[in-house]
């Protein structure tokens, strides 16, 4: 039997492999808004909208995955226009709201304007003074003024209406259109709640969020490296030669034990199957989902499945790099089973 052949395993591209500093990781959302000034035909972002303007960016948390009885209506499939069972990811994605407005000029924050309208669970995190102000006279003043050349928002999720945990998830999200529309999308949302059937209808996105987490493992697990021989000078499940011994010294490029999982990885292209708000009635509303519970708040339902365990938190993105193959897939959901 010959030697078993393949690619180098364990992939050098993100790099050292340790533990995320944070569940929801950093967008460089420049490159998804310079993608968004020439429309595609994959874009899932909702333009019913008055000013045609949205955010870019959504916290969901994975419930679970199950199988769903869907009408195919992609073009050109051989199942067109057939019901067929595929698999889904269900992310439940509570109402969020805007904490605060980031005013930057070259890159960089000049100005951030804090929402007056805050909890006090947001106040004890982010641990300083909220002062009594009118947020939106403040944007009116920093408007005329005409010091910044974008905006971004920091949103948080309203979490505890899904009873998961009662801490809300903080992240930052970049808006869609021009500097003007994107000023009046602030004054008119900054105290209401945004909806993800509002932002993600149909199309693809991409999932950003940590992988499971399965602690110290060995070369074998950790980069699929061979089997060594049975007979084998100590132990079989190991990397026969870590290098030379002059010079002296171990390689990074060499498989070692170490931390696997819990690392910040990228799910593209998924396509949307579904896009709700969660009303009376609603059967998936019933359903328990393993290690999750009840879903009790608005949710997506993706194709296929996504990185992290149940509870994970994910960030829902506007995709980087469209895939015209994941972009014709267009399911229509019946139920779930």
């Amino acid at each position: 039997m010959g030697r078993k052949q393949g690619p180098r395993k364990g992939s050098l591209q993100v790099w050292p492999r340790k533990r995320a500093e944070k569940f929801l990781p950093r967008v460089n959302w420049a490159p998804i808004t310079n993608r968004l000034n020439n429309p595609h035909p994959s874009c899932s972002i909702v333009t019913n909208s008055p000013n045609k303007i949205n955010i870019l960016g959504f916290i969901g948390y994975k419930a679970g995955m199950a199988s769903a009885f869907v009408k195919d209506n992609t073009p050109d499939s051989m199942t067109k226009g057939k019901r067929v069972i595929v698999p889904v990811t269900l992310l439940e994605c509570p109402p969020v709201k805007i904490l605060s407005v980031r005013f930057y000029q070259n890159g960089v924050v000049k100005n951030e304007v804090l929402n007056d309208n805050l909890n006090k669970e947001l106040k004890r995190i982010i641990r300083m003074p909220v002062e009594k102000t009118n947020a939106k006279e403040l944007i009116e003043k920093i408007e005329k003024a005409g010091e910044f050349d974008d905006i971004k928002l920091v949103i948080y999720s309203e979490v505890n209406k899904s009873e998961i945990k009662k801490t809300p998830d903080i992240t930052e999200v970049a808006m869609s259109g021009n500097l003007h529309d994107k000023i009046n999308f602030v004054k008119e949302k900054l105290s209401k709640e945004i909806s993800v059937a509002d932002v993600f209808a149909k199309g693809i996105v991409d999932i950003r969020g940590l992988t499971k987490g399965k602690g110290f493992q060995g070369a074998i697990k950790r980069f699929g490296a061979r089997l060594r021989f049975h007979k084998s000078e100590k132990g079989v499940r190991r990397i026969g030669s870590i290098g030379a011994w002059h010079p002296i010294g171990v390689r990074f490029r060499v498989p070692m034990a170490g931390q696997m999982g819990l690392f910040t990885r990228i799910c593209a292209n998924n396509p949307i199957v579904s896009s709700k708000k969660l009303v009376e009635g609603d059967p998936v509303a019933k359903r328990v989902f393993a290690n999750y519970g009840l879903v009790r708040t608005d949710y997506i339902v993706l194709a296929g499945s996504v990185q992290g365990p149940q509870k994970r938190q994910l960030l829902i993105t506007a995709t980087l790099t469209p895939s015209k193959h994941q972009a014709k897939k267009n399911y229509e959901l019946i139920e779930l089973r």
